[in-house]
């Protein structure tokens, strides 16, 4: 094929028809007509010589090779975006930008506090508009409407730029007084009163199960593979709620390492390893390639990781200070 007889607009309908899977609404994203969008679509499939999108009881379905498609039209696209805009300086101190992010709550107790301090620092008219991921879905992040998203992500579209933050562990977080604390080990575990808390994946979330142990996340995926089961009583989604509901001397709560050490200072409270395996985990954030190339959201990710880095130093510091002490 002459790569000069290419008409790049109809990579642009094959970027919207995967994305909607549907020509209706693709025509009307663009602004066409639905004849023309069919017709991009017919030139489309005469082009790569595959059906690209196929009718099913369940509307349209994408072929094998459109899914592979995908995230290089997209790449391509961002690039040629960028190519065409004007190159633009991004001033920190100055600018007043909005930026929008999804973050977990996981992330948000932790990581989002520190980042504000050096945004305030670096950026002082900076706006920044945090979302839960029940607020966005990947299309707003895959169109750019979502600057970046922080989370523990089961899986990441392949179109998407993605770093991990850090890798955290798991605690348990226990009155100094609660009976488990004195013999701590799985058989205690097993038989105390547990504080679920989590709120990973992107959409709406709904009631958790209790029976149905292995859906409830990492730490219940891990009893299980050991034919083993932990008693919940309480289920929340707010990383604050276990350090306030561990004050009570019959709970426990597992939670992310980082998250538990915040109770550090707090003397009713003490941190025990988990008497069992518990796989880690990493943080990560994503972001749409139509703007990697931005020279503000370059800035944002600089400082992302760079808080990260700072957070992960102190934490060293206080390891030592206290092998000291």
């Amino acid at each position: 094929m002459n790569v000069g007889r290419v008409d790049l607009n109809l990579l642009v309908y094959l970027d919207v028809l995967l994305r909607e899977l549907n020509v209706t609404r693709a025509a009307e994203q663009l602004g066409i007509t639905q004849p023309a969008m069919s017709n991009g679509l017919k030139r489309l499939r005469d082009m790569f010589n595959d059906p690209l999108l196929i009718r099913s009881s369940e509307g349209m379905k994408p072929t094998e090779r459109a899914l592979d498609l995908q995230p290089k039209v997209r790449q391509i696209l961002a690039e040629t975006q960028y190519l065409l805009e004007p190159k633009q300086e991004f001033k920190p101190l100055t600018s007043k930008r909005v930026f929008r992010i999804m973050v977990s709550d996981y992330a948000e107790a932790t990581l989002i506090p520190a980042l504000i301090k050096h945004i305030r620092s670096e950026a002082p008219n900076i706006i920044l508009d945090f979302l839960t991921p029940s607020d966005v879905s990947y299309q707003d992040m895959e169109q750019g409407r979502i600057d970046m998203a922080i989370n523990r992500f089961n899986e990441i579209p392949q179109s998407f730029h993605q770093n991990t933050v850090w890798t955290d562990s798991f605690s348990c977080l226990v009155n100094k007084n609660n009976p488990v604390a004195q013999s701590f080990n799985l058989k205690s575990y097993l038989n105390a009163q547990h504080i679920w808390v989590s709120k990973t994946g992107m959409g709406v979330g709904f009631g958790v199960n209790p029976e149905k142990s292995g859906g409830l996340g990492w730490i219940d995926q891990a009893l299980q593979r050991i034919g083993k089961k932990r008693k919940i009583t309480i289920f929340t989604r707010h990383y604050q709620m276990p350090g306030l509901l561990a004050q009570n001397n019959d709970l426990v709560a597992t939670l992310p390492t980082k998250v538990a050490k915040m109770q550090a200072e707090n003397s009713q409270l003490v941190i025990l390893e988990p008497p069992f395996y518990i796989p880690e985990f990493e943080l990560k954030m994503a972001w749409s390639p139509l703007l990697h190339p931005n020279a503000g959201h370059q800035w944002l990710r600089r400082l992302i990781m760079y808080t990260a880095e700072r957070m992960a130093d102190d934490e060293r510091r206080l390891l030592l200070d206290a092998e000291e002490d």
